[in-house]
């Protein structure tokens, strides 16, 4: 939560896409964590870790680099939230709107999008496909800075609730609050399994549904 992948809303995430019946593949960049908390304490620590061998953990090893992922070989990709995306995928919980997001997530977002494939985006991760790509419309919940953030970035943000996706339609954008509101592990998993869900409908409604989700 504090310094990778929110834990829980990728596990819920992977199980709504395999219930979906579709496969799925699990992507993180090789580059090491901005930095590590001990998440019993909450404070930082001296460790230093790498983000694709951390995520390895939540994959059960079955991961590769973010730099091998083809938007060819998938018909969608979805990003869950944690503070992992805001200092390593990108640099928004140091820099806010003036964030830089890592050029090969910053790559993908834009091949997925070029080609007119689903993005899904959990928790803080709108900001990130917010930064990249422009005119949305999306949610992180009700946080006021955030929502600010978003809207400075040339976004529109939707205020949502628990388990609600916002679809914006022409992007093909999906996006849900999670744990950017104060949710249960409940609610988590319908936000995960509503989103995935929302993006299977985007895949099918453009014919697709031939190849697995990233």
């Amino acid at each position: 939560m504090y310094d990778g992948a929110e834990i829980q809303e990728s596990v819920f995430t992977l199980w709504a896409i395999a219930n979906a019946g579709f496969d799925y593949e699990i992507f993180a960049p090789d580059i090491n964590q901005y930095h590590v908390v001990n998440h019993l304490t909450g404070k930082e620590t001296t460790e230093t870790r790498n983000v694709l061998c951390e995520a390895a953990r939540i994959a059960r090893g079955k991961i590769k680099p973010a730099t091998a992922l083809r938007s060819a070989d998938f018909e969608a990709v979805i990003f869950p939230g944690g503070f992992g995306v805001a200092k390593n995928l990108c640099s928004y919980a140091l820099d806010g709107v003036e964030c830089k997001v890592n050029p090969v997530i910053e790559k993908i977002i834009h091949t997925f999008h070029a080609k007119e494939k689903p993005i899904g985006a959990l928790c803080i991760a709108p900001v990130l496909i917010a930064r990249v790509l422009n005119n949305l419309k999306i949610t992180i919940g009700n946080d006021p800075d955030t929502i600010l953030a978003i809207e400075e970035m040339g976004s529109k943000h939707i205020k949502s609730t628990h388990g609600q996706v916002i679809i914006d339609h022409r992007h093909k954008i999906a996006s849900t609050p999670c744990y950017m509101l104060d949710a249960n592990i409940l609610e988590v998993a319908q936000g995960a399994t509503n989103i995935v869900n929302a993006v299977v409908k985007l895949i099918r409604e453009s014919g697709g549904e031939e190849q697995p989700i990233a």
